[in-house]
């Protein structure tokens, strides 16, 4: 059994980069689990493989919930590099997990993209928060991700995923590039509570369509899990979600408890306070406690 705090490498870890053709490629895991001892949450296991690692627990909330940032030294990735991210929640326990910055998605290849799953295991009554910083894909970046969320009876979950396609500061366009991206939420038997598929290559039709991207280029989608999630729910959201030109997000409750807020925006900043915003508004809702700004936005 684990200890408390407890650090160790995954077994066969090396943290020497792996090559892909003429370029040196990191190959990063981490495994986390955060468990529920008395009225504390606690990390009682934290192993980790190249450059990724889980910053030391923090309490800002009191001993019931554990925040956590999840840190990625190279703060970017690139042709060939790969990230699998574990993270389970033990029965009862509460962790608040976010990132330190944006994630950068550099140049790459079709035949060698850049890679991150990440795969998060709820226990029955167990409590999550997902909110990692937004996405960055750079021209002719190529990226596949895979993300899939495992539900126990009584677990309840919020989260978000946000993106933006080339550097818009810098004025760059994204061109000749692509995104892979599979999303799944299962309840504990494996059943497909919300599954999708996104295939997205620069120039498609999607990306300035109407019932797309409309030519904006943030996009992203904020999700909630739990009893609370049902079209009343949805609806009372819809009501107070903008519609505009460069803002525009929309509400959908689906069977099994799952509520989904999506949204498009000409810049992320307007998009990430929409979200920091609705998930404020959620909270309470969702996992029965109340609401509480992360301290690192105010930073």
């Amino acid at each position: 059994m684990y200890k408390p705090q407890d650090t160790f490498e995954l077994a066969g870890a090396s943290d020497a980069p792996a090559v892909v053709g003429q370029r040196r490629c990191w190959r990063a895991r981490l495994s986390v689990a955060f468990r529920r001892q008395g009225e504390r949450t606690v990390l009682v296991r934290r192993g980790h493989e190249g450059p990724l690692a889980i910053q030391k627990p923090l309490y800002p909330e009191g001993a019931q919930v554990c925040h956590a940032l999840i840190l990625h030294p190279p703060g970017g990735l690139a042709a060939g590099d790969e990230l699998d991210l574990r993270i389970d929640v033990e029965a009862g326990a509460h962790a608040v997990i976010t990132t330190p910055g944006s994630t950068k998605w550099y140049k790459a290849s079709p035949g060698a993209p850049a890679t991150q799953h990440i795969t998060l295991s709820l226990q029955h009554g167990a409590r999550l928060d997902w909110l990692p910083q937004d996405n960055i894909y750079f021209d002719r970046s190529h990226a596949r991700q895979a993300f899939s969320l495992r539900l126990a009876p009584g677990a309840t979950a919020l989260g978000w995923d946000a993106s933006l396609l080339g550097r818009q500061a810098s004025g760059e366009a994204w061109r000749d590039a692509s995104l892979h991206n599979q999303t799944r939420i299962v309840g504990e038997d494996g059943r497909p509570l919300w599954a999708e598929r996104q295939a997205v290559r620069s120039g498609d039709p999607i990306l300035y369509s109407a019932q797309g991207l409309a030519g904006l280029p943030v996009y992203g989608t904020l999700w909630a899990a739990g009893p609370s999630c049902d079209e009343a729910l949805a609806q009372s959201l819809a009501a107070s979600l903008p519609f505009g030109e460069t803002l525009r997000a929309g509400a959908t409750a689906l069977p099994g408890g799952i509520l989904l807020v999506r949204a498009i925006a000409g810049h992320m900043e307007p998009l990430r306070l929409l979200f920091m915003q609705l998930w404020l508004r959620l909270r309470p809702l969702v996992h029965g406690v109340p609401a509480q700004a992360l301290r690192i936005w105010s930073t």
